[in-house]
């Protein structure tokens, strides 16, 4: 399995995982509240569950896969900045920055800027 298929099932999975329970779950309904985004947790966590799925797809159809990970991308960035915004710690705000950083990199070979 290449660097890319493996990030790119990480990815996927982790964000699909991640919202169904934004979706679901109590506790991230509360943590969207901390966040000050309760209004976009259905949408934040839909948007988690198609860029993952995308990831997966685009693996065969690449116009999806730089989609979703320019989206997941930019997702994270926000999620990065919520996180240094409402001043979270760096063991919980690591998360989201690693997974914009794997994302960014995803995009980058999508676009075709790796080798």
């Amino acid at each position: 399995m290449n660097l890319i298929i493996g990030l790119s099932f990480f990815s996927a999975i982790s964000f699909i995982i991640y919202g169904i329970r934004s979706l679901t779950t109590a506790h991230m309904k509360l943590e969207f509240q901390r966040y000050g985004l309760a209004k976009f947790r259905v949408l934040v966590g839909s948007l988690e569950i198609v860029g993952g799925l995308g990831l997966i797809i685009g693996l065969y159809f690449s116009p999806l896969f730089l989609i979703a990970s320019g989206g997941l991308f930019l997702l994270m960035l926000l999620g990065t900045g919520t996180r240094i915004y409402i001043k979270d710690p760096i063991p919980q705000t690591l998360p989201a920055f690693v997974f914009m950083l794997v994302n960014a990199y995803l995009f980058a070979h999508a676009l075709g800027l790796l080798s």
